[in-house]
């Protein structure tokens, strides 16, 4: 592929990286990597890992100037459970580094499978909207935002993705807070375990930095749109949700299938 024509190959994955986030509000992590791997052409799983949680960190950075602007980020709530994931993010990347990148990609189909799956389960709105981190409620809240928070972000780290999916249903089992803000609260520590991620793996040489900042020009643009369409398919959300839910699952069985041919 001559370089010209990888340039817009990587910038059209980012905006669909990015359609993806601004559309359904999550999932574009969890395609960063298949995306960086199949399509663009990066050689390393590792790479493509590093690579695209740069992209993930500041796309989700952005997004929590959207949502705080409309006032649904749960910060005391938010900031415990991104500050206890990053210390879980670290140790999952510094793990994820010494597993074999094929076998990396294997499991990592097998959790896309699993997050399709559990999109599709998913139920509504509903929650305390009340719920709050103070000092009457730090000694019920504290231990389960921060038991979430490692065990979320130790995933996040290993696998080098954003987390989206597995953060809205940790701060909702953690505080019963409801959905829409679980989703604002979350890309607080999208972002922060994405720029963790990405990080561990700058430090260790494993960014392909060009692809990178092909990857975030592409997202941005695509983030733009993404939220156009969702504002006019607000009514179909859930059906959209469901479309996606079913794209993830279909190439998590082609990202394990790929990664588990390799050991056969």
């Amino acid at each position: 592929m001559e370089f010209a024509a990888a340039d817009l190959v990587a910038l059209a994955a980012g905006a669909l990286v990015g359609l993806t986030l601004g559309l359904v509000g999550a999932g574009g992590s969890i395609l960063a990597v298949p995306l960086l791997v199949y399509v663009v052409g990066v050689a390393s799983p590792h790479v493509a890992i590093g690579t695209g949680a740069i992209a993930v960190g500041a796309n989700a950075l952005a997004g929590v100037f959207l949502h705080a602007r409309a006032k649904t980020v749960k910060w005391p709530c938010a900031l415990v459970f991104a500050a206890a994931g990053v210390v879980g993010a670290f140790g999952g990347a510094r793990l994820g580094k010494m597993v074999d990148g094929e076998l990396l990609l294997a499991l990592f189909g097998l959790v896309m499978i699993a997050v399709g799956v559990s999109m599709f389960l998913r139920r509504g709105d509903g929650g305390n909207a009340e719920v709050h981190l103070d000092r009457a409620s730090a000694r019920k809240l504290l231990p389960s935002l921060i038991g979430y928070g490692l065990a979320v972000g130790f995933l996040s780290g290993f696998f080098g993705v954003g987390g989206g999916f597995l953060i809205v249903p940790g701060l909702i089992g953690a505080t019963n807070m409801p959905i829409l803000f679980a989703v604002g609260s979350s890309l607080v520590s999208v972002s922060a375990f994405g720029f963790a991620t990405a990080s561990s793996y700058a430090l260790a040489g494993l960014v392909d930095w060009h692809a990178a900042a092909l990857l975030l020009a592409g997202g941005l643009a695509g983030a733009v749109l993404g939220a156009a369409l969702a504002r006019r398919l607000a009514a179909r959300k859930a059906l959209l949700t469901r479309i996606f839910a079913a794209t993830v699952i279909a190439i998590g069985l082609y990202v394990a299938g790929q990664g588990a041919l390799v050991f056969l």
